[in-house]
């Protein structure tokens, strides 16, 4: 019997993938707990308009990330470190810190979590810092440190 699944199925197959398993264990199993449906035309037109749209909506995420990329490529943040004696810094700017300061300047949230500081950012002057928008799009953004 031919099922499409809805969830993942450990040793069988991932979501929306469409098996070959047994009479039993279909009706039994995976139409009992709801974990796939019998692959009729019906169903199967409906996964392929599923697939459609997502592939769809992936596009369009994969587009506004090239867009904002472009968009980031341009900007100059401005943000500051304490300085003390002799040149030296009192801690380093985070990636918190750049979001924070994208948000005040350009109205733009940014995740903490995806400004990626290959080195802390302790001394004054303008740095390149990578920003990972989305897994195929990493943009590059400079940030202008200075004395506070």
């Amino acid at each position: 019997m031919k099922v499409i699944l809805l969830e993942d199925v450990k040793p069988h197959g991932k979501k929306g993938d469409v098996i070959e398993v047994s009479e039993g264990y279909a009706r039994n199993m995976l139409l009992k707990k709801k974990l796939g449906v019998e692959a009729t035309p019906k169903n199967l037109n409906d996964l392929k308009l599923q697939n459609q749209h997502s592939d769809k909506v992936a596009a369009e995420k994969l587009a506004d990330a090239q867009a904002f990329a472009k968009e980031m490529s341009q900007w100059l943040v401005e943000t500051g470190v304490k300085m003390g004696e002799g040149g030296r810094s009192f801690g380093s700017v985070s990636s918190k810190e750049i979001a924070q300061a994208i948000k005040d300047q350009y109205k733009k949230d940014v995740d903490k979590k995806k400004i990626v500081l290959e080195e802390p950012l302790r001394m004054p002057g303008t740095f390149e810092v990578k920003v990972k928008l989305h897994p195929e799009v990493t943009a590059t953004l400079r940030v202008h440190v200075q004395e506070k």
